[in-house]
């Protein structure tokens, strides 16, 4: 089947692409860093801008800014494009700067989580805008700041978006052996914090309640909630608390994440930490508060992604790219959009592994490959060619 030529000659934008890749990696964006998210936020201006008006959107609480660009928005139909520019590297981070370490391999900061994505988005409009039927078309791009942290600046931007779309591409990255994304836990932090009562160490040690002992009581049984409750994942971040050594500590804190396959799997959750809890908060002189709560809820496949994927996967194969989707245990923007009821398709991003890591890296021909596939799926949207599912 005869492709249109501006998509199948994107290859050899190859290399010019690792080098866009290069020069956004190696601007430091780390979700707690207001200087390089704002140059970061830039550096994209300058690039989807030439798509249409690159407008920055002030969040709630926090200096950082989204991107959105709307082009088209008059036309019958409009899809949204999702991603993020923050990474998980921080400005002190000693993870700054890209290696190639073949000539298929880039390691750097955010390479694949999610500037890679980022690359292979903005690619893969251009080739659209160059096909026959792009004018049938009208989509909105919108790349948030925050994901890293839960997307709370960007989740009202992405629940209001979603009502005037049929449906999302989530620019994520694919899996390392390029699967998609079907499926993915909910997300939530909670903060776990135990007040006791201070006393001398050496006088009256009876008199002190040790906060720090009362979670290192909880928290091998919320641990444990990983084993007893099928779908659940909960990691003990952080631990921070007590003081001077001569003093019964009297306050001690944890962070914790949690995940969860299922609808209703946090109301269970939920109730195993309160009760998990409450009997050293009955206890005199201790107090425990648990705060914070689940950010992202379960995304669930649908009907409507199915047939959405199978879209996608078609036009692969016409490309010579196979591959399927599954179920993973990080959480995106699209769990967000499928709460707000659009259907979305997941992980379209480049391919590559080790996220969240200084081993983080980009198989770097996927870039083109990625952004192929996506610039026919378009292409054949606007063109009529793909009987989209209603919501």
């Amino acid at each position: 089947m005869a492709h249109p030529e501006i998509i199948t000659s994107l290859p050899k934008r190859a290399t010019e692409l690792r080098d866009l890749l290069v020069r956004w990696c190696n601007q430091n964006s780390g979700s707690a860093s207001p200087a390089g998210l704002a140059a970061m936020l830039k550096l994209l201006q300058a690039e989807f801008g030439r798509l249409g008006p690159a407008e920055a959107v002030p969040l709630a609480d926090t200096s950082a800014q989204a991107l959105r660009v709307r082009v088209r928005p008059g036309a019958p139909l409009q899809i949204l494009l999702s991603g993020h520019y923050d990474t998980v590297y921080d400005a002190d981070h000693p993870f700054q700067t890209c290696t190639q370490l073949s000539p298929e391999k880039l390691r750097g900061p955010g390479t694949s989580d999610m500037k890679g994505g980022l690359v292979v988005m903005l690619a893969a409009l251009q080739a659209f805008e160059k096909t026959p039927q792009a004018a049938r078309l009208g989509y909105e791009i919108l790349l948030g700041p925050d994901e890293e942290t839960g997307s709370q600046g960007t989740a009202p931007l992405l629940e209001e978006a979603a009502k005037r779309h049929r449906f999302a591409l989530v620019f994520e990255p694919a899996r390392a052996n390029g699967d998609l994304v079907k499926s993915r836990k909910g997300t939530g932090i909670f903060t776990l914090t135990c007040h006791g009562r201070a006393a001398h160490a050496g006088r009256a040690p009876e008199a002190g309640r040790n906060a720090i002992l009362a979670l290192c009581d909880i928290l091998p049984r919320v641990e444990a909630l990983t084993r007893e409750l099928p779908g659940v994942m909960v990691n003990i971040g952080s631990v921070r608390g007590g003081g001077a050594a001569n003093i019964v500590p009297d306050f001690a804190e944890a962070v914790v994440n949690a995940r969860v396959t299922h609808a209703g799997d946090d109301a269970k959750f939920l109730k195993r930490l309160h009760e998990i809890c409450a009997p050293w908060h009955a206890r005199e002189g201790y107090r425990l508060e648990i705060g914070g709560g689940f950010n992202r809820g379960p995304k669930v496949e649908t009907p409507a992604e199915t047939a959405l994927f199978q879209e996608w996967r078609k036009g692969a194969r016409e490309l010579g790219v196979d591959f399927d989707w599954q179920h993973v245990g990080g959480g995106s923007d699209g769990n967000i959009l499928s709460a707000a009821g659009l259907p979305n398709l997941d992980g379209l991003g480049c391919v590559g592994d080790h996220l969240h890591s200084p081993e983080e890296y980009c198989h770097l021909p996927s870039l083109t490959q990625r952004a192929q596939i996506a610039a026919l799926f378009l292409h054949r949207v606007a063109a009529g060619e793909i009987a989209l599912p209603g919501r």
